[in-house]
């Protein structure tokens, strides 16, 4: 499934958010990630950010997808997550 993960978090816990999800999807912007993952890899997703963040102030949204085809992504600007500029 294709899945894009956007989030409001306290400035205190933002970098462990990052660092944790870049583990499994491609960081597209600031508080944005997206990428193929199987059920096991969203459950763990899920289940490694509820240990991260405090559910009484900070927010993530899932949006869900059966596969990439499904969305149509257009990007105005210049893309920050190509990933083909990286050494």
């Amino acid at each position: 499934m294709y899945v894009i993960i956007t989030y409001d978090v306290n400035v205190e816990r933002v970098n462990k958010v990052k660092k944790f999800l870049r583990r499994y999807l491609s960081w597209i912007q600031n508080s944005v990630f997206e990428g193929e993952v199987s059920k096991a890899d969203l459950e763990e997703i899920k289940s490694g950010l509820k240990d991260i963040i405090d559910k009484d102030e900070d927010m993530i949204v899932f949006y869900i997808l059966r596969s990439e085809k499904n969305v149509k992504k257009e990007v105005m600007g210049f893309d920050k997550s190509k990933i083909d500029e990286i050494i």
